[in-house]
């Protein structure tokens, strides 16, 4: 797979287009440029840029509704009071 490839599926899974459209594909064209030359300063400097450029993607993306790991202990922490709730109902 190639980089761009996964900047491309990361982008989409950040909602990158909707939040920062320009941003996106300042992406894209830098993870193309990173597949298309063979030289190495060359490649790191570019990562280097992409690097940060997915970093403020990521900051700017939407939080999810549900499914993230504060989520989850969220949801874990009310199924036990229900259930200690329960109990202490005598059910």
């Amino acid at each position: 797979m190639s980089v761009a490839d996964m900047i491309d599926a990361e982008l989409d899974d950040l909602h990158a287009d909707q939040t920062s459209p320009g941003m996106a594909a300042v992406a894209r064209d830098l993870a193309r440029s990173i597949d298309d030359t063979d030289v190495p300063t060359a490649k790191a400097a570019v990562a280097d840029k992409l690097r940060s450029i997915m970093a403020d993607l990521r900051r700017l993306a939407p939080v999810g509704e549900k499914g993230d790991a504060v989520d989850d202990i969220a949801e874990q922490r009310a199924k036990r009071r229900a259930a200690a709730r329960e109990q202490a109902a005598g059910g």
